[in-house]
């Protein structure tokens, strides 16, 4: 999948996206809602709407239709996570509320946590009427009284406010503008958030809306001849269309300059081709009516900026409220504006989300370019739905369209994929955005590791252990994305919080069964130093060595091989010792290689070397250690580490340690899973206590000879024992 691979100066690309629709809280969820053709709305028992304040009086209405478009778990929000007290919380419009989730969960989706963001990040949004305030708020005296008006508007209850405060919350000081054009709001804030970005206003912007309907989960009441439907069903395009049902939503897009989106090697789901933005003016019915020459200016005008043809738009996502009125002019715009360029009739396929999710007012036009965005980026066109025969004032025949009413397959041979989104306000704002979709580079294999650090990070362990199911769930469903962008994207394009999980995989099956199992062994869980824990760097001394130790690191890792060169390099010249072809040697002579690493002067400075190296790769990533802690010869790395010796004196130290242990004589060291006092009890007058590394486990050290002896012994106990990596008695008289 992929289109051109150029791309021009004004291009934009969507690089994040968030949303909170009907029956979807991710684009995931809302793209296989689309492509099965589910319908979210619901329709009520008449104790639920008792329950919901509803009278029976309004119930036995026979023009009462007992359906919506609710949002689940409106009410809930993480009131402490965006710094708000509980009553602050509760206090801020659900609008509000959802628009912070949302713009939090796009940032993170695009990659791009504030914090780690070298630009300014503008904010273009808006909100439906502030019905939570009328309705909930100062019918409350007590609150009222106690807050004041004042502060119970400014405090997230106004319109005004939507966009600036998510700026102040997450400290962006790009743009914060909100926007009110009605049902097209969204789609206006995103041409606007465009224009910022191709001025140089802002480097990365945030764009949407947001309504959601109080009272909640009621149905409403239909009157003939106004624009919603009398069942509860939109049916745009169709013959029995009649109004629509007004659903709620939240829906945010995350934006760059595509120059700036490819060279980050950002993840884009389409790009914004060419947008246009204009008014009817009073050429039409009435205020509230559409107009046809005033939508068609827009199209052409967004074709125009485009630099595209009419003929190359395989899709359009239209207003389609479903009025018998309003959707004949809308194609009626949409033929005339094509006209400009094409004379060929149905190659273009038209639909409406609105009928799956209902008209999301302020969040329509976004609800409309996130399902736009996503069928040009999977090649598919999802069906239309409510639909049985044409309008019969559409003239599609004799247009350049036709209703897509069922799922099918975009493919494309003339050149890429392309859709126009359309999205009309009342009062006359009218929206074009045209969305292609994007070039995808094939995947590098030299960005393939054996290994990936996947670390997760939340606020609380409650909130690790669903984010640890969320990915693991993710895990399962995207196989299609490689394990090393999940971990790369983990480690820098979120922000990091208290209570971290860390593990090490190389795979996404590996993840999913350590994640699941949660092994102590593998699967390390901490909080950082809000609950006084902290980070240790421990050194292991002699006996850890193998062959090609670090040499993974070795040849992907430009820090660690860094200071690995400098170390082989001031052994060469110092010492006349080249240790690389023995640490990193391709030779299949193995069992010598192994011999050679085991003598002191040369195990010593390799392990050394290696474990300096580590340092300055975690200290690269911003691991620091808050403590450091050495065994044996290790300590001399702990030294140096913590400044009290240089690299060089240390590495010199090191290789002299190892010359005076090539002259002593020959032993071992036996490593015994018994408390030292109970191993003192089989050492003899020949063996030495090496160490205590545990309550459990101690070292025995001292001549072969006698260690071969102790070890027959513990056979004999079921004692388990293993030899040190040595061959002097290292820690012995």
């Amino acid at each position: 999948m992929g289109g051109d691979d150029s791309f021009d100066d004004q291009d934009i690309a969507i690089v994040g996206m968030a949303l909170r629709f009907p029956g979807a809280t991710s684009s995931e969820q809302f793209w296989e809602n689309l492509r099965d053709g589910v319908e979210s709305v619901q329709f009520y028992n008449d104790e639920e709407l008792v329950e919901a304040g509803i009278t029976k009086a309004q119930l036995r209405n026979p023009h009462y239709v007992k359906a919506g478009a609710p949002l689940d778990e409106m009410e809930h929000f993480d009131a402490e996570f965006f710094g708000f007290s509980p009553k602050e919380g509760g206090i801020l419009d659900p609008q509000h509320r959802q628009f912070y989730e949302c713009a939090w969960e796009a940032l993170e989706d695009a990659g791009h946590p504030p914090e780690n963001f070298d630009g300014a990040i503008g904010v273009f949004g808006g909100c439906g009427m502030g019905a939570y305030f009328a309705f909930n708020l100062i019918t409350n005296p007590e609150l009222v009284d106690s807050v004041g008006m004042f502060l119970l508007r400014h405090t997230g209850n106004d319109k005004d406010f939507l966009s600036s405060r998510v700026s102040y919350s997450f400290n962006l000081k790009g743009p914060s503008i909100n926007v009110q054009t009605a049902c097209s709001t969204s789609l206006v804030a995103t041409h606007l958030a465009c224009q910022s970005l191709l001025s140089g206003e802002c480097d990365m912007a945030l764009a949407g809306g947001s309504t959601i309907e109080i009272p909640h989960r009621v149905g409403y009441l239909y009157k003939e001849g106004e624009i919603l439907s009398p069942d509860g069903h939109c049916r745009a395009f169709d013959h029995k269309s009649k109004g629509t049902i007004f659903g709620s939503g939240t829906g945010l897009v995350v934006l760059r300059r595509m120059e700036d989106a490819v060279s980050d090697g950002d993840n884009i789901y389409a790009v914004v081709k060419g947008t246009a933005v204009n008014n009817d003016g009073s050429s039409k019915v009435g205020y509230l009516a559409p107009s046809v020459d005033g939508q068609a200016a827009a199209i052409v005008e967004s074709l125009a900026v485009a630099d595209v043809e009419a003929d190359s738009i395989g899709y359009v996502e239209c207003h389609g409220t479903g009025t018998p009125v309003g959707d004949p002019i809308e194609v009626s715009a949409l033929t005339q504006a094509f006209r400009e360029t094409s004379e060929r009739n149905g190659f273009c396929g038209i639909g409406s989300v609105k009928t799956n999710i209902g008209h999301l007012d302020t969040a329509a036009g976004v609800a409309s370019l996130i399902k736009a965005s996503l069928s040009v980026r999977h090649g598919e066109i999802p069906p239309s739905l409510n639909y049985e025969a044409p309008n019969p004032t559409i003239d599609f025949t004799n247009s350049p369209f036709y209703v897509n009413d069922k799922l099918r397959n975009w493919n494309t041979e003339s050149g890429p994929r392309r859709a126009g989104v359309n999205s009309l306000g009342v009062g006359g704002t009218n929206a074009f955005a045209i969305v292609e979709e994007p070039y995808i580079h094939p995947e590098s294999e030299a960005s393939k590791r054996k290994q990936n650090l996947i670390v997760i990070s939340a606020r609380n362990r409650k909130a690790l252990d669903a984010q640890s199911k969320r990915l693991v769930d993710h895990l399962r469903k995207r196989t299609d994305q490689s394990i090393e962008d999940i971990a790369y994207t983990l480690l820098v394009g979120r922000r990091r919080f208290e209570h971290r999980r860390i593990l090490s995989c190389a795979s996404h099956t590996e993840a999913i069964e350590m994640l699941e199992s949660n092994d102590v062994q593998r699967v390390f869980t901490y909080a950082t130093e809000s609950e006084r824990a902290s980070i240790v760097f421990m050194f292991p001394g002699g006996g850890a060595q193998y062959l090609g130790m670090g040499q993974d690191l070795y040849e992907r890792e430009p820090v660690f091989k860094k200071h690995v060169d400098k170390g082989l390099q001031l052994l060469k010249s110092s010492a006349s010792i080249d240790l690389k072809p023995i640490l990193f040697s391709e030779s299949q002579n193995g069992d010598e290689l192994r011999k050679q690493l085991e003598i002191p002067s040369i195990q010593l400075p390799a392990i050394f070397i290696v474990e300096y190296a580590l340092v300055q790769l975690w200290r690269s990533l911003g691991v620091e250690p808050k403590a450091l802690i050495g065994h044996s010869m290790g300590e001399n790395t702990a030294a140096c580490v913590a400044g009290v010796i240089s690299f060089e004196d240390a590495l010199g130290l090191v290789r002299l340690r190892g010359q005076l242990m090539d002259d002593v004589p020959k032993g071992g060291m036996l490593s015994v899973e018994l408390p030292a006092e109970e191993l003192k009890k089989h050492l003899g007058d020949n063996l030495d206590l090496a160490s205590v590394n545990s309550p459990n486990l101690s070292v025995a050290t001292g001549a072969a000879n006698f260690l071969d002896q102790l070890a027959t012994k513990l056979e004999k106990m079921n004692v388990d024992h293993q030899r040190v990596r040595i061959n002097i008695a290292a820690h012995s008289r």
